[in-house]
């Protein structure tokens, strides 16, 4: 699950519908002051392809749920901390 660092901050969108486990990675970006945006659209959903949300992408990697939040608590956590 290695997410590609080139620039000085991260593309992050959060693909989401409202769902439970969309919440929780909601709660954790949120938590720890991760920047991102949030896409609703279903449509945009379906012509990416995915059939599961949440789905977090980070510059050109998809995550499903259990390898975002594995992310936002570990990686993500840590770029982010070193920034501030």
């Amino acid at each position: 699950m290695a997410v590609e660092k080139k620039s000085e901050d991260l593309n992050i969108t959060l693909y989401s519908t409202g769902c439970p486990k969309c919440k929780v990675l909601e709660d954790k970006l949120n938590k720890i002051h991760i920047p991102y945006h949030t896409i609703t659209d279903k449509a945009k959903m379906l012509e990416k392809g995915f059939t599961k949300v949440p789905m977090l992408q980070v510059n050109k990697t998809y995550l499903n749920f259990y390898d975002a939040a594995k992310w936002i608590n570990t990686e993500g956590a840590t770029f982010y901390a070193n920034r501030t």
